[in-house]
């Protein structure tokens, strides 16, 4: 056998292989961070509040609603990651460019009101947990997460890495805690199984915790800010190489979203396994679940309860604030510097803590609203990856564009029973 056949099937050497190899990595590692960005959206208080609500008042029942939601996060992820890279624009850039003004300025307001709600959720988190563990008010805990999130947003000066590793830092101590927390709980794995695939609905109650679950879970913030966070990432090719650059976002997703969705499938069971018990199945609020905790698990649980929802709402207020300015200067071009959009934005929280309204129902309500909102820019995302005019050969395959569709319609559909059930509309629900 001839040197050169040898060659031919050994491939090019080593030194060959290695430029392409480098090339390949070059082009993975700017796309290995924005899901861990947006992914804070999906661990946020808001969550919290109504997994807690979820799993203490329904059990396991709702479980199935949390994977569904968290599979829906990733399409819908995936897809502002893809029209970021394909366009080299966001979707709120898009939406201008492409909609008449009227329209554009709705979208705009639907979108700060989602972000008000988003902020509410957050900085009351945070506060609550500051409260528990420090012993403050509620007031002095939302003016402290304030300063503390303005200046980690000053961070991002040193470049992208330099705010995605404390935020991936804090991700991974929400992780973290919840592993400990499932160790400590015990829950029921058949029950999980079974309610994780089962769909449940049982009344009104059980309606308006349905809809919170999805308002925190696919959060309309998250789809501005990801398209946004991979189009500054993105190198100009052909389709080809913008296929490749895609198919590395979506690896990125896949792991932390996929870890996302198994903490939010945890914070439920574990409010299942413990409070679900005939005993506390009223237990609504954070404040309650943390002094229950201690008496029902030990203090270490309730202590890993509360550091998991500090991390929980300092990094997403930081996620929260740089969707706000993603949104404002995308549908508007408008940009405000981030310390007045940080004190804007935080004005509902401020106001709740003043006034002494339940936190956690404050909470829950602020998802619902999210929800509410949420098919604007659900249905904007799939009309525009959908169009060959903007995605060249890089649109949407018929399957993809039909599930999308149809997790759009049927949040719009869950958001429509909850209206009906509100004003008194009642309806058969499957008990």
């Amino acid at each position: 056998m001839t040197s050169a056949v040898i060659a031919e099937r050994r491939g090019p050497p080593a030194s060959a292989r290695k430029p392409r190899e480098r090339g390949a990595l070059a082009t993975a590692l700017p796309f290995l961070g924005p899901a861990v960005i947006a992914s804070v959206a999906y661990m946020d208080p808001g969550n919290f509040a109504t997994n807690i609500q979820s799993g203490a008042s329904e059990g396991y029942r709702l479980l199935w609603v949390v994977l569904a939601a968290n599979l829906v996060a990733m399409l819908f992820q995936a897809l502002s990651a893809k029209l970021g890279i394909v366009t080299g624009r966001n979707l709120a850039e898009l939406s201008r460019a492409h909609f008449p003004q009227r329209v554009v300025y709705a979208m705009w307001a639907a979108a700060e009101i989602g972000a008000m709600a988003t902020d509410l959720a957050e900085f009351l988190g945070a506060s609550i947990a500051f409260q528990l563990l420090f012993h403050l008010s509620l007031l002095t805990g939302t003016l402290i997460t304030g300063a503390v999130t303005y200046a980690a947003l000053q961070l991002e000066r040193s470049g992208a890495r330099g705010l995605e590793i404390p935020i991936a830092a804090l991700v991974g101590v929400i992780g973290i805690a919840y592993v400990l927390e499932t160790v400590l709980a015990h829950p029921d794995w058949s029950k999980i199984a079974y309610h994780a695939v089962v769909p449940w609905l049982g009344g009104s109650d059980s309606v308006l915790l349905a809809v919170g679950i999805v308002g925190a879970t696919v959060m309309p913030h998250a789809l501005y800010i990801h398209g946004s966070l991979t189009q500054a990432r993105r190198t100009p090719g052909t389709s080809r190489q913008l296929a490749r650059q895609i198919r590395f976002s979506n690896l990125d997703i896949g792991a932390a979203l996929g870890l996302a969705g198994l903490v939010n499938i945890a914070m439920m069971y574990m409010a299942a396994a413990v409070f679900h018990d005939g005993a506390h199945d009223g237990i609504a609020d954070i404040e309650t679940a943390y002094r229950t905790l201690g008496p029902l698990l030990g203090h270490a649980a309730a202590g890993i309860f509360l550091v998991s929802l500090l991390a929980s709402g300092l990094s997403s207020s930081v996620v929260g604030t740089l969707a706000g300015q993603v949104v404002m200067q995308g549908f508007v071009g408008w940009q405000i510097p981030l310390w007045l959009r940080r004190v804007v934005t935080m004005v509902p929280a401020v106001a709740v803590a003043a006034l002494g309204v339940n936190a956690t129902q404050a909470l829950v309500i602020s998802q619902v609203i999210l929800s509410l909102v949420l098919p604007v820019p659900m249905l904007t995302l799939v009309a525009f990856t959908s169009r060959r005019s903007i995605m060249g050969v890089l649109v949407n395959g018929r399957l993809v564009a039909l599930a999308a569709g149809i997790a759009a319609a049927a949040i719009f559909a869950l958001n429509l029973v909850l209206l009906l059930e509100t004003f008194g509309v009642t309806l058969p629900l499957a008990g």
